[in-house]
C-alpha cells in the first residue's frame, strides 16, 4: 500500500537549518503505525511530506496504493494536476485544528469529498462512523456551534469518507476527553481494517498507542536532524 525510501525534508537555512529524514518505510492494507515523539521535533512536518503537501528535499522512492503509483515522479516532474487528484481521492487528512468548513453544516462537511469525486452520497461506512462517534444529532449544526472535541469527531469521519488508500492524521484525540480519545481510536483501527486502508497517525499519547498495540516510527534527534525510525 505504501513503500516510502530515503525521504528527508529540510527547514530553514544555514544555522537555522533543520532535516527531518525517513530512511524506510512499508505499509500493508490495514496496518495503522504511529508517529511519536517530543513537541517539535518533525511528526507534523513528516506527515506534511507523505501527504504531498511538502516537498521532499531527497526522495528514493515513493510508491502508493494498490497500483504502486509512482509518486517520486510526479514530484520530480512537478506534475501538480496529477499530484492534486491524488491528495483528493488516495488520501484523507485529519488535521490538528480539524479544517471543518465554517459555512457547511455538519453533514455536508463529511459528504464534501465524496460529494467532488462524484461517489454516492450514501455511505452504509458513513453512517456507521456516525453513530459510532455519536454525531447524529450535531448534523444539522454548523462547526461554530460544536465543541473542539465535536469538530475533531466530525473531521475524523470526513477524512475517511471517500475511502482513501491513506490516512494521515495529526494528533486526532489531543483535544478529546481520554473516554473520547480511545473511542475514535477504536473506531479508526476498525474502520482502517474494514475498508484495508493504510494509516499513520501522528500522537502524543503514548499510552493510548501501547494500549492498542500499534507499531511505532519513533523519533531520534540530533543536532540540525531528526531521523524517524521503526521501533518495533
Amino acid at each position: 500500500m505504501l513503500d516510502i525510501q530515503g525521504l528527508e525534508v529540510q527547514r530553514g537555512t544555514d544555522a537555522q537549518a533543520h532535516r527531518v529524514s525517513l530512511p524506510h518505510l512499508h505499509l500493508e492494507p490495514g496496518e495503522v503505525r504511529a508517529i511519536t515523539g517530543e513537541s517539535g521535533c518533525g511528526k507534523s512536518t513528516l506527515l506534511e511530506a507523505i501527504g504531498l503537501l511538502l516537498a521532499p528535499s531527497d526522495l528514493g522512492e515513493y510508491r502508493l496504493g494498490r497500483e504502486r503509483q509512482d509518486i517520486r515522479a510526479l514530484l520530480a516532474a512537478d506534475d501538480q494536476p496529477t499530484l492534486a487528484a491524488v491528495r483528493s481521492r488516495q488520501l484523507g487528512f485529519v488535521l490538528q485544528n480539524g479544517g471543518l468548513l465554517p459555512f457547511l453544516k455538519v453533514r455536508d462537511n463529511i459528504a464534501l469529498p465524496r460529494h467532488l469525486l462524484g461517489m454516492p452520497m450514501r455511505s452504509a461506512m458513513v453512517d456507521k462512523a456516525v453513530r459510532a462517534l455519536r454525531l447524529d444529532n450535531l448534523l444539522d449544526k454548523l462547526p461554530q456551534a460544536l465543541s473542539i472535541g465535536e469538530r475533531q469527531r466530525v473531521a475524523c469521519v470526513r477524512a475517511i469518507a471517500h475511502e482513501p488508500q491513506l490516512l494521515l492524521a495529526d494528533e486526532p484525540t489531543a483535544a478529546l476527553d481520554p473516554h473520547s480519545a480511545r473511542r475514535l481510536f477504536q473506531l479508526l483501527l476498525e474502520l482502517v481494517g474494514e475498508l484495508r486502508l493504510s494509516a499513520l497517525v501522528v500522537s502524543h499519547d503514548w499510552a493510548l498507542v501501547d494500549e492498542f498495540s500499534l507499531a511505532r516510527l519513533g523519533a531520534v534527534s540530533v543536532a540540525g536532524e531528526t531521523r524517524f525510525a521503526a521501533l518495533d
